[in-house]
């Protein structure tokens, strides 16, 4: 989880330095706990049973507070966390560290059109937490929900937690686009401009 929402302009952030990694989440975990309940709300729609080893991968990871949801939620998870972001890696693998066997992390930037090459897909789950907006570019944004949704099995689900009113159209266009890559059903289950929550499914059940 990366959330940009505040202090500096988008993309004026040094994620590459220790240093300036380790004040920001000093600032930002101070909202870890406004957060945690909208999570596991969000989680509520994957539709697997609690003991369920199902494989899940965290877009845009950050220093693991959706992951540390997930595991929470479904304790048996297979995990891949993707950022492209070491020192926040280093923080992940600190709140993770009880389920070192489940995890596994993988440093990719989703700028590039190969970042899902050592990604061992497809996934049951995918989730993301305040870090696709990132992208800023609607063209990005549009192709990182294409592979999404080439990641995922058919039964799958992605859900995301983000700011999606930083575009015109909100969420709706969100939806649009999550649509347009191929997800046969989406539904916001949750809203407060410019926060919401997206859940989409490959196919309609």
């Amino acid at each position: 989880m990366a959330d940009h929402y505040h202090d500096r302009p988008l993309g004026e952030h040094d994620w590459h330095s220790r240093e300036y990694v380790n004040e920001w989440i000093e600032r930002d975990v101070t909202r870890d706990n406004v957060r945690r309940p909208l999570l596991q709300q969000m989680l509520t729609l994957a539709p697997f049973a609690p003991e369920a080893e199902i494989n899940v991968l965290d877009v845009g990871a950050g220093y693991g507070l959706v992951s540390e949801q997930v595991l929470r939620v479904f304790p048996h998870a297979r995990l891949t966390l993707q950022d492209y972001s070491v020192p926040m890696f280093e923080h992940a693998r600190s709140r993770l560290r009880l389920h070192h066997s489940q995890v596994s992390y993988v440093v990719s930037d989703l700028r590039n059109p190969d970042w899902t090459g050592e990604l061992q897909s497809p996934f049951d789950l995918i989730v993301s937490g305040l870090a696709i907006h990132n992208l800023r570019e609607p063209s990005l944004m549009q192709a990182c929900y294409r592979f999404i949704y080439g990641l995922l099995r058919r039964t799958g689900i992605f859900l995301d937690y983000d700011l999606f009113g930083l575009v015109e159209g909100g969420i709706g266009t969100h939806r649009k686009w999550l649509h347009a890559a191929g997800f046969e059903k989406t539904e916001c289950t949750w809203e407060e401009p410019p926060l919401g929550i997206i859940a989409a499914w490959v196919t309609n059940l």
